[in-house]
């Protein structure tokens, strides 16, 4: 992963384009406004800064430049939870999953698929 954290916004842009593949500044900013407003040039600029950061690579062979993820999303998403479970939990990865599903609702299949989890860890334990 680069070597600098990705902030919420720019995360926000990385899962555009982890499921796109690439996209010009037009194409993200109309999926983010679909969400919520976003001026055009606070998505360049934040697309500018994520090129800066080597968070992703611009392709200015066209007029309109095509940006393309350069982090991984698996990597991207392994570092942000380590991070947060370090921090927020003191290490603790139990804690963290204690936290969720006392705050949420899972469906029975997301339990069924978390109980074949535990039994996968356990049996290459």
């Amino acid at each position: 992963m680069s070597q600098f954290k990705p902030t919420d916004a720019e995360i926000e842009i990385l899962q555009i384009l982890w499921e796109d593949g690439a996209a010009s500044v037009r194409d993200i900013n109309d999926k983010l406004n679909a969400r919520r407003e976003v001026g055009y040039t606070t998505t360049l600029k934040l697309m500018q800064i994520m090129n800066e950061k080597g968070l992703v690579v611009r392709d200015t062979a066209q007029r309109s430049h095509i940006y393309k993820p350069v982090v991984q999303e698996e990597d991207t998403k392994n570092n942000l939870i380590s991070d947060f479970v370090n921090t927020a939990f003191k290490g603790s990865a139990m804690n963290l999953v204690m936290q969720a599903l006392g705050n949420t609702t899972s469906s029975q299949n997301e339990l069924n698929e978390l109980k074949s989890l535990i039994a996968k860890l356990e049996n290459n334990g």
